[in-house]
Formats: C-alpha cells, structure tokens, sequence
C-alpha cells in the first residue's frame, strides 16, 4: 500500500473516533421549564462541599459556602428543603437573607437522644421563623430504614403539631405510605418520594413520568383530602443503567422537564432531588448516588432545564486525547509492511485509544477513594500494555521497536492472565453485590479482542480457571439485570469476547513449567 493509501486509511479511522466523541456528546433540544421569571417550587439542599461527607470525624460547617449555596439556589427555587437541624441553625436567617422560603426537616434515627435533641431544634426554629418555615418534616424514609415503629413516629409527629404553627408531614418513599397508612391520620399533608430509577421494578426514561403521574393520582384519590407533596422525585446523570433506567445528562433533563410541566399542569406540589451533586454518596450507593444534582458538585449549572441537553459536553476534548494516542501507537508501531497490516494497524490503533479514554472517562465518575483510583489506573496501564504489544505484533518491526516487542512478547501470558483475573474479580462483584456497581465495559474490549484474535500461551490452570469464573457469571448476572439492560449485555458480550481468548490461550499446549522464551518460540510457531 502506498504511503498516500495508509495515510487516507488512518484519516478514516480518525474520523471513526469523531464519530463516536461526537455521537456521545450529541446535543439534543428540549423545552426549556426555567427562567428568571419563572422560579421552580422547591428543591433538596445539603450543605457539604464535594469533599465533604456528613461523617466527617468532626465536621465542620461551612457559612460563606451555604451563603453562596443559597443564594445562588434562590436564582432558580421559591424554597429549600432540609434534613436535620443538627448544626444548620442558621439556615433560617440565611433563607430569608435570599428570599427562600423553607421545608424544614429533623432527622429520625434510632438514636432516641438524637431524635430529641433534632425535635427540639426544629421546634424552636420552626417557632422563631413562623415567616420563613412553610412546613415541618419529621423524619426521613426512617421506616424504609426500619429505625423506629408506625406508633413512635406517629407520636413523635403529634408532638411536634401541638408545638409549632406550621402544617407537620413525614417524608417517605411512596410504598411504606401503603405498608403503613396508620401514619396518614397523624399528618396534616403526606410527602411521598417518587424516584422511578430506584424503584424494585425500574421504570426507563420513556415510562418515567407516566409512573410518576399514576402514583400522584393514586394518593390523591385514596389520601383525600389530605394533600400531597411530592417530597423527591429526580433522575441521575451518571451510573449504572437499572434494568431500562439509563442515568444521562439527556435523561435527567428529559425527566426533570416534563416533571415540572406535568407538575404545573396538574397543580401539584413538589419537591426535587436534589440541589447539588453529592461525592459522599457514592460510597454506599455506588456512582449514581453522587450524580443527582441540578448543578455539579462545583456549583456548576449541569444544563437540567434550560438549553440544549448533551451526554459529553467536553467531548471535543476527549476526541482529542483519542487523537493523540491514536498518534502515538501509530509512531511506535511504525510502517506496516503489508496491505492487510495497513487496515489492522490503525484499527486496533482507533479501538485501543477509544477503550483507553472510555474506560478513563468512566473512572473519572465512578472513582471517589485512593484504592478505586489505584484499580483504574491498574486496568489503563493494562490497557496500553497491551496496546502497544497488539501494535507491534502486527508490524513486527526491528531496531528499539523490536526489543520492545520481544520483552512484551515475552511477558504476554502475564497480560492475558491480568486481564482474566480483572475480568473475573469484576463479574463476581456484579454476580453477588451488583447494585451499585458499573458496567467496566470500555475497560477489558480491548485485551479481549487482541487476545482473541492472537492467542497467546499462559498457564494452564490458572487460565482455565479464569475462564470458568468469568464465563459462569455471564448468564447469572443477565439473569439479574435483565435483557433491557443494554450495559449488561454490553458487559456480557465482553465477558464472551475474553472468555474465547482465555480458551484460544488453552488451546496453545504450552506446559505450565515452560520458560518464558520457550512459550514465545512455541506460540510463534503455531500455523
């Protein structure tokens, strides 16, 4: 092939990888719902900075950040909603300083020294800024978490209606409203979360509001004529797909949008989850729980509900990282020497850059502590290992390039049995505690294709084992998440890519006590 031919050819490959950046960052238009005119009812606060956790050990407020939350929250929202009164006594002065109104919440627990000291700071503040506080929340989803009985929360709220002037509510997920009604009685409106992504039987981005909305009517006619608040109700931007719930960017505006037209529409009261992304989150409920904000954790507008909604709005620089690597592993490689080799080379060249800065993009999301930043990096170095092998085998070169070669030649049943091993840890963890897990599928497509397509000799029993453990969790773990699940497939699909590679690795006959340069003489001597 010529020089003019393999360039046109790494130009097409160029041009794959913009498409795909360009694909995943995709505008799309929706209506917008807000403006400077038209303030949105009410919205979930927290006040922790992004690297802030409410278990801090001790934790410290911040004032001028609350200051600045809120006011930039008053911009957007006639009210907040809180949680607990635990050290944000000065919430109040500081909504009224921004003209924000305010559901005031007392965290319940367990803890019966706790509950009180939060019933009696939600007394007196509720008391002290009759102006501000439109209502009062007593505990929070504590039934869901089974801290307290039916009867004591009951008597916690009677307790506070006969101290404070405003209407008195307790705030939880919609079905242990319909598990305990006995609660109903004791409350003068029901505040119900309605998170269609959490839910047991997940409802996708399509069927979303239409559950939301027969939820609402379902409680306004059994409940009547008591009101109903929709206490939460949201959609994450980030995380792993839910049977059809996908988290997006684009979902989260879709849902957030049509919410609050549906809202509006129908009168209803509502409160959205949530003002802020939340780190902390992600370490019990995986990277979803972080990615429920209407702006990032950097105060930054995420674009829920005005403008054009995109997946990737940086994807441009992705593309051009992509690009780069895709340079770079055509420069170490070298000239193919065939046409066939001309097609391959910037192929695999474009696939391992993609998967490289995928997998990259998902661990910037998904990583929180030192040791998930450890295993991406793990799995990214894995990656351009072999990249650089998959890359230099097709050319064969010699010089620098072709002791570089060998040395990984040589070592490359340490790469399958390290992507195996990757592979298998990831399936067992989606197999038995899959809930808040991701789908690592951008992170081993790559060493799967490459070893299936040149299969490599490693140990055997180590290698059959491998296979075992990742190719027994294929079918389990689809059974879990469903075939709606299009990560989970994705998951699947790579999981049986490797697998093929695991068992071609077998095939190579290469006893497990064999040294190294003798395993390479005996898998380059295969037909």
């Amino acid at each position: 092939m010529t020089a003019t031919r393999h360039i046109l050819v790494c130009l097409l490959f160029a041009l794959a990888l913009l498409g795909l950046w360009a694909g995943l960052g995709r505008s799309v238009k929706l209506p917008d719902v807000a403006s400077a005119s038209h303030k949105l009812q009410c919205v979930s606060y927290s006040p922790f900075g992004k690297d802030q956790s409410p278990f801090d050990e001790p934790f410290i407020l911040r004032p001028a950040q609350m200051d600045a939350d809120l006011a930039l929250l008053a911009s957007r929202f006639e009210c907040v909603r809180t949680y607990s009164m635990t050290g944000l006594e000065a919430i109040p002065d500081l909504a009224r300083k921004h003209g924000l109104k305010l559901l005031l919440g007392a965290w319940v627990n367990a803890d019966p020294v706790d509950t009180a000291a939060e019933i009696d700071l939600l007394i007196r503040a509720a008391t002290a800024h009759a102006d501000i506080v439109q209502a009062v929340i007593v505990g929070n989803e504590t039934l869901l978490r089974r801290e307290v009985t039916a009867q004591r929360l009951a008597g916690l709220i009677g307790q506070v209606k006969e101290a404070v002037p405003q209407p008195v509510t307790y705030a939880d997920v919609w079905e242990f409203w319909l598990a305990h009604p006995e609660i109903a009685p004791a409350v003068d409106f029901l505040t119900i979360h309605l998170l269609p992504y959490w839910e047991d039987d997940p409802a996708g981005i399509d069927q979303a509001l239409e559950h939301v909305g027969a939820i609402r009517q379902q409680f306004g006619t059994r409940f009547a004529p008591k009101d109903i608040l929709i206490g939460e109700t949201g959609w994450p931007s980030a995380g792993r797909q839910r049977e059809t719930a996908v988290p997006s960017l684009i979902n989260q505006a879709r849902f957030m949008r049509g919410f609050v037209q549906l809202s509006e529409s129908h009168g209803w009261q509502y409160n959205l989850i949530e003002a802020f992304d939340q780190p902390w989150k992600r370490a019990s409920e995986g990277a979803v729980g972080g990615y429920w904000g209407l702006f990032d954790a950097d105060r930054r507008d995420k674009g829920v509900f005005t403008g054009a909604a995109s997946n990737l709005p940086t994807w441009p620089a992705w593309f051009g990282l992509s690009l780069v690597l895709f340079g770079a592993v055509l420069g170490l490689a070298g000239r193919p020497a065939t046409p066939r080799d001309a097609w391959s080379l910037p192929a695999l060249a474009a696939l391992g850059s993609a998967c490289c800065l995928l997998h990259v993009e998902q661990a910037v999301a998904i990583s929180r502590f030192a040791g998930e930043w450890l295993w991406a990096a793990v799995l990214l170095g894995l990656n351009l290992i072999v990249l650089a092998h998959g890359a230099l085998a097709i050319t064969q070169p010699q010089d620098w390039r072709g002791r570089l070669f060998t040395w990984l030649e040589q070592h490359a049943g340490m790469w399958l049995l390290a992507s195996g091993f990757a592979a298998a840890v990831l399936m067992l963890g989606l197999v038995f505690d899959a809930r808040y897990r991701s789908f690592p599928n951008a992170s081993l497509l790559l060493p799967a294709v490459v070893y299936l397509c040149r299969p490599v000799p490693a140990r055997r029993r180590e290698t059959a084992l491998l296979c075992f453990l990742v190719g027994a969790g294929i079918v389990p773990q689809l059974y879990q998440e469903g075939l709606t699940n299009t990560q989970a497939l994705g998951w699947a699909l790579v999981s049986l890519l490797l697998c093929g590679a695991l068992w071609r690795s077998l095939r190579c006959r290469v006893p497990a006590d064999q040294s190294n340069e003798s395993m390479v003489m005996a898998q380059t001597s295969q037909p």
